[in-house]
């Protein structure tokens, strides 16, 4: 199915924008100036519609290619986001290495949404997959949700909870990063709004860490676009590149 059927400009302008909006932390309105030195005339308000319709169907249809967690050591934390003039919550878990694992914004922080986000990220994961250590802060409704969803089967009742803070440093240095990229937003009007943006900076994201990097076969930032737009049917598949870069590089070994 075609995502950008009765769209005025084409798929490749569409996620241009969206691509560089999650990704570089600019403004709509200079992004819209940014596309009017291209040749291409979009409006600001127009740009906001897209990243709000194609930043989670972004997030949707990559996320089997960058959620896989690399390591069994898990990093678990929330972080605050303004959203329109009230503080919500924004939890996060990486991997000792960084890599994004899972997020989820909550407007409360309490054991039903630590429970509801942990769940949130263990689902999908295949046993091996799924964390033999959880580390937290000295919250208490990690440990509770943690052995709700021991209890209900969702996590391995092997897996433990640990609460040593300055192990949460890397997941702390990665709120900052996703601030930098938020705060040309200027906060967020509603919940929906928020949350939709925040999925294409997290998506992004995980691309620039390196995640997806198996479907990365020029292993370069061009590379990192193609990853999104074979995602929307743009240019030729994943297998149709493959075999070209290796006929290119058979034929460059008999040169």
């Amino acid at each position: 199915m075609n995502a950008f059927k009765g769209r005025h400009f084409t798929g490749e302008v569409v996620l241009w924008v969206v691509r560089w909006y999650c990704r570089y932390g600019v403004s709509y309105r200079d992004l819209e100036q940014i596309m009017a030195e291209r040749g291409v005339w979009v409006d600001h308000a127009t740009i906001y519609r897209w990243v709000q319709t194609y930043a989670p169907e972004m997030e949707k249809r990559l996320r089997w290619q960058w959620r896989r967690p690399t390591s069994g050591s898990w990093r678990v934390d929330e972080t605050y986001i303004k959203v329109r003039g009230k503080w919500t919550h924004l939890y996060q878990a990486v991997d000792k290495f960084g890599n994004t694992i899972d997020f989820y914004l909550s407007f409360t922080r309490n054991t039903k949404a630590a429970k509801r986000f942990l769940g949130k990220a263990l689902r999908g994961l295949k046993d091996w997959e799924k964390p033999h250590t959880i580390n937290t802060d000295k919250a208490p409704t990690y440990g509770a949700a943690i052995s709700e969803l021991k209890t209900e089967g969702k996590c391995a009742k092997e897996t433990e909870h640990r609460q040593v803070n300055y192990l949460n440093k890397i997941v702390e240095a990665d709120h900052s990063k996703l601030k930098q990229l938020i705060q040309p937003v200027r906060g967020f009007e509603t919940m929906k709004s928020a949350y939709a943006t925040i999925k294409g900076f997290e998506v992004m994201r995980a691309l620039r860490k390196g995640q997806a990097g198996i479907f990365n076969f020029t292993n370069d930032i061009l590379g990192k676009a193609r990853i999104v737009e074979r995602a929307f049917g743009i240019g030729p598949c994943a297998l149709a590149e493959a075999m070209t870069m290796l006929e290119n590089h058979l034929q460059d070994a008999e040169a």
